[in-house]
């Protein structure tokens, strides 16, 4: 049996896993500034999991006129967000050296400390989050 503490849960669960991935790449950015034509990778995935988040708590979202289906049969309508997914880019703009490689090492190691803060921070709204949850639980044991 699954069970959500709150609508914010699971966007907090994707967020954490998504800056994981993205400590990832920004390590292996780093890892690879000496690499001959390297390209720097990130990921946007806050756009993706805007939309998402957007869709549940949108005050709007039952005033969306449905499609109707004539027969069983008939399949059901696509929405432009039905494929909401984070995408790796590389990140460009950066002057290539001699050798092709554009990693810049001031902006990894600040990227790495952005996504380190909100990866805490984070970590931090889904244990409060819990922690009011295991509140209420205690509290109505003593009921």
């Amino acid at each position: 049996m699954s069970f959500e503490i709150s609508k914010s849960f699971k966007y907090l669960e994707s967020a954490i896993d998504y800056r994981a991935i993205r400590q990832d790449l920004i390590s292996g950015n780093i890892a690879n500034v000496d690499t001959p034509y390297y390209k720097p990778r990130d990921i946007d995935f806050e756009s993706a999991l805007s939309k998402e988040a957007q869709k549940e708590f949108d005050p709007n979202k039952n005033k969306q006129l449905k499609l109707a289906r004539t027969t069983p049969d008939m399949m059901e309508g696509m929405s432009e967000d039905d494929d909401i997914k984070p995408t790796i880019f590389f990140r460009d703009g950066h002057l290539a050296r001699n050798d092709g490689n554009s990693v810049d090492l001031d902006v990894e190691t600040t990227e790495l400390a952005k996504n380190n803060v909100m990866y805490n921070a984070c970590i931090e709204a889904l244990k409060k989050e819990s922690a009011i949850f295991k509140a209420v639980i205690t509290s109505t044991k003593n009921i």
